[in-house]
């Protein structure tokens, strides 16, 4: 059974970090690109930053700069370094990890930043 979890998340002050990790289980975690989408009420899930399966990073445009994204295969781990947080990242992060035609959610992690 594939299982994502995500940890990290809570409430931050504007200007704050946080770093999101996320431990996958069930799945051969080198193989798969690992990535990292948000949502917020009554919106589309969107794309903050993936990782491919041999290392090569994208982020969307509105988090190039502040948020990193790495993978420790050793350990099937993903992690998001995040700074310079705004009140607009405000969201729930969900931990993703896709191979070929198989894709795998985790169960979200709620990331508030307060003005």
């Amino acid at each position: 059974q594939v299982q994502l979890v995500e940890s990290g998340g809570g409430l931050v002050q504007a200007g704050g970090s946080l770093r999101l990790s996320c431990a996958a289980s069930g799945i051969t975690f080198s193989t798969h690109a690992v990535g990292w989408y948000r949502q917020t009420p009554g919106k589309q899930r969107e794309l903050v930053a993936v990782i491919s399966a041999s290392g090569v990073t994208n982020y969307a445009s509105f988090v190039k700069g502040r948020f990193t994204v790495s993978r420790d295969n050793a350990g099937n781990t993903m992690h998001l370094q995040m700074i310079s947080l705004k009140p607009e990242d405000t969201a729930v992060y969900y931990c993703n990890a896709q191979r070929r035609y198989s894709t795998y959610w985790g169960q979200g992690t709620q990331v508030t930043v307060s003005s």
